[in-house]
C-alpha cells in the first residue's frame, strides 16, 4: 500500500536531488490569494480549484499549482540566475473521474535563468529523466510557442488572434474559432439578425457582473467581427498541418522547417527547437528517439508558453502524467511588476512513481 507518509519520503529524497543540482529549497502557502490565480487564467480556474473565503483576506484558493506562488516569489525578491525546489501538496477538483485523487504531493525544480533557455529548457528535463528513468517511460516533447507564433503570423484582424491565443489551452474552443473565422461554421438565424442590425437591443433582466454598457461593447465587437475578411483556406491548412506534426523530433524539424516556407512567422521558434534539440543531446538525452507533438501541452496550465514536456507510463494508461514541464516567459512578466526574465520548470508525482514501482 501506498502510504502518504512513503510519499512523503520519496519526495523528501527526490527534493535532496534537486538541491544537489543547485536548487534552493522553498515553501509556499497552501492558500493563495484566489484573485491572482482569476486574473491569470479567468473563470475556467473555478472548475478545478478549490475556493474559499477569508474576512479579511477575501476569496483564497486551495494551492492548485505551485509555479505561480514561486515566480511571484522570485519575481519579488530573488536574484538571477536562480533554482528552486519544493514539495507539498496541491488540490484539484474532480468532477468527473471520481478515480483520480483531488489532493496528491508534488515536487518541484523551476530555472530562472536569460542565459541559455535551450540550456536550461535541457537541464530540466533531463534532470527529472534521471528521476524517472527506471520506470521506462513515454515522454513527449512539444512547443506552446510554435503554434503562439503561427496565430500571431495570421493574416487576420488583431482581434481575432487575440482570442484565437486566448483559447489555445482550450483545443475544441480554438478549432471553434479557427472554424468560424474561415466561414467554415454557419451563423445562426438569430445572430444574423443580431449582427446585421445595429439597432437590435438586448431586453431581458441584467444577470451577473457585466452591466449594460459592457453587453453593447460586446455586440460591437462582434459585429466589428463579422466584417472581418475570412481566414484563406491557404493558412487554415498551414495552421492543420503544424498541428499534425507528430514525429521523433529530427524529423519534426524538418517537417516545421517545410511548413515555415510558407508560414514564415514559425521560422523563429522553429530554430528555438533547433536549438534546445542540439542542448538535449549535449545533456545525454537521445533526440533521435525524443517524440515531437506540435498539439502537445495545450491542456495544462496556461501559463506554457514555449518547451513543454510529459512522462508517461506506456502500460498504465488511465494514469496521468507521471511528470511534466515546460518554459513560461510570459507569467514572469505578468507577475514580475514590468520585469522579466526567462524560466521553465517541471514537477513529478512520487506518488505516482510509487505505485509504478509497486506494480513492476
Amino acid at each position: 500500500m501506498i502510504t502518504r507518509a512513503k510519499t512523503l519520503a520519496r519526495a523528501a529524497e527526490q527534493r535532496r536531488f534537486f538541491e544537489a543540482a543547485g536548487a534552493v529549497p522553498v515553501e509556499t502557502s497552501i492558500l493563495q490569494p484566489a484573485h491572482t490565480l482569476l486574473d491569470l487564467y479567468g473563470e475556467d480556474i473555478l472548475a478545478r480549484a478549490y475556493v474559499t473565503s477569508d474576512a479579511l483576506r477575501g476569496e483564497q484558493m486551495l494551492r492548485p499549482d505551485f509555479t505561480v506562488p514561486v515566480v511571484q516569489m522570485h519575481m519579488a525578491e530573488g536574484a538571477e540566475p536562480a533554482r528552486y525546489t519544493y514539495s507539498g501538496e496541491v488540490f484539484r477538483r474532480q468532477e468527473h473521474d471520481p478515480d483520480r485523487p483531488n489532493e496528491y504531493v508534488q515536487v518541484g525544480y523551476e530555472v530562472f535563468d536569460r542565459a541559455d533557455p535551450a540550456g536550461a529548457d535541457a537541464e530540466v528535463f533531463a534532470l527529472i529523466s534521471e528521476i524517472v528513468e527506471p520506470l521506462n517511460l513515454r515522454a513527449v516533447t512539444g512547443d506552446i510557442g510554435i503554434l503562439m507564433a503561427a496565430v500571431q503570423g495570421l493574416k487576420t484582424t488583431q482581434a481575432r488572434k487575440s482570442a484565437l491565443l486566448r483559447h489555445i489551452w482550450r483545443p475544441r474552443r480554438f478549432r471553434n474559432l479557427l472554424n468560424r473565422y474561415a466561414g467554415r461554421l454557419p451563423l445562426t438565424v438569430e445572430r444574423q439578425k443580431l449582427l446585421a442590425n445595429a439597432d437590435v437591443q438586448i431586453d431581458a433582466p441584467l444577470i451577473g457582473r457585466r452591466s449594460q454598457a459592457e453587453i453593447n461593447q460586446r455586440l460591437e465587437a462582434l459585429r466589428a467581427d463579422a466584417k472581418a475578411p475570412l481566414l484563406s483556406t491557404v493558412e487554415v491548412d498551414l495552421l492543420d498541418a503544424l498541428l499534425n506534426v507528430r514525429e521523433t523530433l529530427p524529423f519534426a524539424l524538418e517537417h516545421l522547417r517545410d511548413i515555415a516556407v510558407d508560414l514564415p512567422s514559425i521560422a523563429p521558434a522553429v530554430e528555438r527547437i533547433a536549438l534546445r534539440a542540439d542542448a538535449l543531446s549535449l545533456r545525454g538525452i537521445d533526440v533521435a528517439d525524443l517524440p515531437f507533438e506540435a498539439s502537445f501541452g495545450r491542456t495544462s496550465m496556461e501559463y506554457y508558453d514555449g518547451f513543454v514536456f510529459g512522462f508517461f507510463s506506456p502500460t498504465r494508461a488511465e494514469l496521468p502524467a507521471i511528470a511534466t514541464g515546460g518554459r513560461y516567459d510570459a507569467l514572469t512578466q505578468r507577475l514580475g511588476q514590468g520585469t522579466e526574465i526567462p524560466a521553465v520548470g517541471g514537477v513529478l508525482r512520487p506518488g505516482l512513481i510509487l505505485e509504478l514501482e509497486a506494480a513492476q
